[in-house]
């Protein structure tokens, strides 16, 4: 399925054919592109070098772990998210290590590093599909998180399916063009909602 991002300036080529698909392979993920992904995570930026980032990962197959992830996702997220062979819970650690404060760019650097892994992850011909429809409290129980940390969102990892009909709503869903605000909606320059001039 073709869905180069239509971008209106030159971009990194994997940047524009990232994307999140809702129809997943059963085929696995091989465990040395696993390690990657997440190395990738490991590498990012993060205010202090706090690396705030923990994940959980399930593969099928291996354990109840995947099964634990998927029913602490959203029933409308379970739907599709079953199919996928790696599933994931990003956590955020809400302190400062170095200091006990409060960490006000924990959410911000785990976003940073799951960006890194989607990145990775679509150089490797694999994709993800994140999701924030994930119930904290349920993820807090099945994998005993403790209390300065925090279930905030999950990932669906593996290949998108091809061979499957294209009539289902997911498949609609999956056709419909990619679409992003133009610059000028949120790029802004001498104030707040004043277009900066690029």
């Amino acid at each position: 399925m073709h869905k180069t991002a239509p971008t209106d300036a030159p971009i990194l080529n994997t940047l524009a054919v990232r994307w999140s698909p809702y129809v997943f392979s059963p085929r696995p993920v091989r465990r040395v592109d696993l390690q990657s992904l997440f190395e990738a995570a490991r590498w990012a930026a993060s205010s202090y070098n706090e690396q705030p980032w923990r994940f959980i990962v399930g593969v099928r197959g291996q354990g109840d772990t995947h099964a634990r992830v998927l029913s602490c996702l959203t029933e409308k997220n379970q739907a599709w998210a079953r199919a996928a062979p790696v599933l994931a819970i990003g956590v955020f650690m809400r302190n400062l290590a170095s200091s006990g404060e409060g960490n006000r760019a924990a959410q911000h650097d785990l976003g940073l590093a799951s960006a890194n892994l989607a990145i990775e992850a679509t150089r490797r011909k694999l994709h993800v599909h994140m999701m924030i429809g994930i119930d904290p409290d349920a993820a807090r129980e099945a994998f005993s998180i403790p209390e300065d940390a925090e279930a905030l969102t999950a990932m669906a990892i593996g290949y998108h399916e091809t061979e499957l009909a294209g009539g289902s709503a997911l498949r609609k869903r999956e056709a419909s063009p990619r679409s992003r605000h133009p610059l000028d909606e949120f790029v802004f320059g001498d104030h707040f909602g004043q277009s900066a001039d690029l």
